[in-house]
């Protein structure tokens, strides 16, 4: 391997899904302000809003997220400034 490619900060970093409480544990550079005591050991800490574990397309699950879509809020916004 070649020697001193990697950043200094490569460490293992956990990601934590917020939605479900799942953790995964891979190498990482994120920078982080939070940090988590696992087995013993302290790790920084990612929170992330949606992983493999939450995302729909991996669940299967459909899930609504609002009533409205961002459209749906901008055409709202503006439609007292519209000129017939």
């Amino acid at each position: 391997m070649k020697k001193k490619i990697h950043p200094k900060n490569y460490r293992p970093v956990v990601f934590k899904d917020i939605n479900n409480e799942k953790m995964i544990i891979c190498k990482s550079t994120v920078i982080t302000k939070d940090f988590i005591h696992i087995n013993g050991n302290e790790y920084p800490l990612y929170k992330m809003e949606i992983s493999s574990y939450s995302h729909p397309f991996f669940t299967g699950e459909k899930r609504f997220l609002g009533k409205t879509g961002p459209a749906e809020k901008f055409k709202k916004k503006y439609e007292k400034y519209k000129k017939f």
